[in-house]
């Protein structure tokens, strides 16, 4: 049996809930000053003029012989932050300028030689990274919202639950028409392989006919035939 509207919409509203409260945390080996420069790099998708928050929180201190740089940019090309020297939280909030995918990159210079780092940390120099991203309705200050709307609890919920559904159904729409244009540029490349293919073998079928009227008309002039 089918389950209600309202409860399908409360389920998927639960799912983003759990999915948005856990953020991803690893740890980010420190390179050397003149080693190749390494990064390690976040994707996430998001659709064009959507609401993006990305809160990292870097370990350690100012002054510990490393640098925790960041670098923000989607695959088209578009940047929208390169924090440098980041300790403690760094919150940055942009607004995306195309339907593309971009990526959270880090890296971790050392300024210094490893032998100058304290024993403790010289076997393994290393800062530790906790990474979130909010996108769309997650991205929003429901607590600002809801002093300012006056709205009850429960009402806020409901009114980020209903955001959240409604950016799912856009990047559904998206995927969509992403699909529909895949489909016609797969149905016009096999169009032009068809044509391709037809005029291919009418080429070939002519230059058959030539080789014999040329064979023949050789033969005749040698009085072969």
């Amino acid at each position: 049996m089918a389950l209600p509207r309202a409860l399908l919409q409360y389920i998927c509203g639960f799912v983003l809930l759990i999915a948005s409260v856990n953020a991803l945390k690893f740890d980010l080996t420190a390179r050397g000053p003149n080693d190749k420069k390494t990064e390690r790099c976040i994707r996430n998708f998001v659709a064009k003029d959507t609401l993006v928050v990305v809160t990292a929180t870097v370990g350690g201190s100012k002054g510990d012989g490393m640098i925790v740089n960041m670098h923000i940019l989607d695959n088209v090309g578009n940047e929208y932050g390169k924090p440098k020297d980041v300790v403690g939280e760094q919150r940055t909030v942009f607004t995306s300028h195309a339907d593309a995918a971009f990526d959270v990159c880090f890296e971790n210079v050392m300024t210094h030689s490893l032998n100058q780092f304290k024993p403790a940390r010289m076997n393994n120099p290393n800062r530790h990274v906790e990474l979130d991203i909010d996108i769309g309705a997650d991205a929003k200050d429901w607590s600002a919202i809801q002093a300012t709307e006056k709205l009850k609890p429960v009402e806020t919920e409901l009114r980020r639950i209903e955001e959240s559904i409604a950016d799912i159904v856009r990047e559904m729409d998206y995927l969509r028409a992403r699909e529909q244009k895949l489909r016609d540029t797969n149905e016009s490349t096999n169009t032009r392989v068809k044509w391709f293919g037809i005029g291919t073998t009418m080429l070939l079928v002519a230059l058959w006919g030539w080789q014999i009227m040329y064979l023949r008309a050789y033969f005749r002039s040698k009085h072969l035939i």
